[in-house]
């Protein structure tokens, strides 16, 4: 039988074993926070941002954003209909209502268009989520966000390593959130990050980080509000020390990937691949494939076809509001209909020439 291709594994060396080693024999007492403050602190120089956070994931990073935005009952955000449900959840918990609108047909990331029409009195936020690396239109969406005076937000948790017009994904925004879980670009095991630019907003989230809390309160266990507890492990911040050592290898590892794939199914019509417009340049967090309509390849058969040659193959986020737990909206063509004839492809950090080759064959098999 031919040996297993996972789609993803992070890449761990001696480096990140060193340093978690450490942070267990010696981070406590008064070093407990050591690598927490020095994995931020390498964060925002490696993001260009003013303020990390670093928190137990993304979806706690952009719930404790939102709150100290003010999103509660009664408000909507407006987010694209094909993400993961991470980026709806802290919406609902906190009372409000996500509003899902269509992707741009070449980026699968939210239409401008459709997030403008979208708005209302009661629209207390964008969010702009970079699906698979690829980068949202920041530009519109930023002169959006200006013009009606709402804030817009970047989930950036599939994005390490993109780059917008010179500015990396997350640092645009109101604030920004990335994921390190283990199968991201640059991973603690689980862990994300809340950052800004914004002092104000960062003091409220530093607040509610640590149970309400206030940087500057003299008395000891006294919270001034109801906050959250979505702290990052100082053994979590190790590793993520070691991976931001690491991480422009890391990063041009996953754009080789793609690079790889691109080449390789270049002379297929019926594909495409993650786009990298001008100024742009793609994370490549998952190189992922969408057929054609014409081509009539589905997702079943491309999940059938991977599973024959004993390799992974993850499927297209489903559209949201597909699922039973939210009202669905068949308007938002794309989104409903992408993902029906897209797969996701291998991409870990050490995986072998020879089977990408196997990963682009059976692509290349079906048409």
């Amino acid at each position: 039988m031919k040996s297993r291709i996972l789609y993803t594994k992070p890449s761990i060396t001696e480096l990140e074993v060193r340093y978690a080693t450490d942070a267990a024999a010696n981070g406590w007492g008064d070093k407990c926070y050591e690598y927490i403050n020095k994995f931020e602190d390498l964060f925002k120089q490696h993001l260009g941002v003013q303020y990390a956070i670093a928190t137990s994931s993304c979806t706690g990073a952009l719930h404790m954003g939102m709150a100290a935005l003010g999103i509660g009952p009664g408000d909507e955000v407006i987010m694209a209909d094909t993400n993961w449900i991470a980026t709806a959840s802290p919406i609902v918990n906190l009372g409000a209502k996500p509003v899902f609108v269509d992707i741009l047909s070449d980026s699968w990331c939210i239409d401008p268009e459709k997030a403008e029409a979208a708005i209302t009195p009661n629209t207390k936020a964008i969010v702009a989520v970079h699906l698979y690396g690829n980068l949202c239109d920041m530009d519109r969406l930023l002169a959006i966000g200006k013009k009606y005076g709402i804030p817009v937000i970047e989930d950036a948790a599939e994005a390490i390593g993109s780059v917008y017009h010179g500015k990396r994904a997350g640092s645009m925004g109101k604030f920004g959130s990335f994921s390190f879980h283990g199968t991201k670009t640059l991973t603690t095991g689980e862990g994300g990050m809340f950052v800004t630019n914004d002092a104000d907003l960062f003091e409220r989230v530093l607040t509610l980080s640590n149970h309400g809390r206030a940087r500057g309160q003299t008395k000891q266990f006294w919270p001034d509000l109801i906050g959250f507890k979505y702290k990052m492990s100082n053994l979590q911040a190790a590793i993520g020390c070691a991976q931001l050592e690491r991480i422009h290898d890391l990063i041009a590892r996953k754009r080789e990937i793609l690079a790889f794939y691109r080449e390789r199914l270049n002379g297929l019509s019926c594909i495409s691949l993650n786009p990298e417009p001008l100024g742009i340049e793609n994370g490549a967090w998952m190189p992922t494939v969408v057929f054609s309509n014409e081509s009539s390849i589905t997702r079943e058969k491309l999940q059938i076809a991977f599973a024959e040659e004993n390799a992974d193959a993850r499927v297209f986020f489903w559209p949201l509001s597909g699922l039973s737990i939210f009202p669905a909206v068949r308007s938002n063509h794309h989104a409903w209909d992408i993902p029906s004839r897209a797969i996701n492809l291998p991409s870990y950090h050490d995986i072998s020439e020879e089977d990408l080759a196997r990963v682009a064959a059976v692509v290349i098999s079906l048409v």
